[in-house]
């Protein structure tokens, strides 16, 4: 059993693995790591049980392992897991769900449970 799978964020907290961008643009142009910005989208690995709120009832996270989520640009914790970095980020740093498309684009490899994995 791999570092990740081993893994659980507590309450709100939710594990991402980065999907790095593209270093070439569209018309061929090579763009060096000094000028690439930083990733706002990554895979849902591992996802805590949720926070509680005022009135100590449990109030699950919204995503799940496999979504491809948008966050915000300087959100989340990097953290080492097999030798990969990953964010570990709070629900809140998370901007939405793209559904865009039915299959995981750019998932990371046997780290999870999505359909991109197995």
């Amino acid at each position: 059993m791999s570092e990740v799978e081993k893994f659980k964020p507590l309450r709100d907290g939710i594990l991402v693995k980065k999907i790095e961008n593209s270093s070439v643009t569209n018309g061929g142009i090579i763009i060096p790591e000094t000028a690439k910005e930083k990733p706002q989208s990554g895979i849902v690995v591992s996802v805590g049980d949720g926070a509680k709120d005022n009135d100590g009832k449990l109030v699950p996270n919204d995503v799940n392992v496999g979504d491809k989520v948008i966050f915000t640009k300087w959100g989340g914790t990097e953290i080492k897991l097999d030798g990969e970095e990953y964010l570990l980020m709070k629900q809140s740093d998370i901007l939405g769900v793209d559904y865009s498309n039915s299959e995981i684009i750019g998932c990371p490899g046997s780290c999870c449970s999505c359909k991109g994995c197995n």
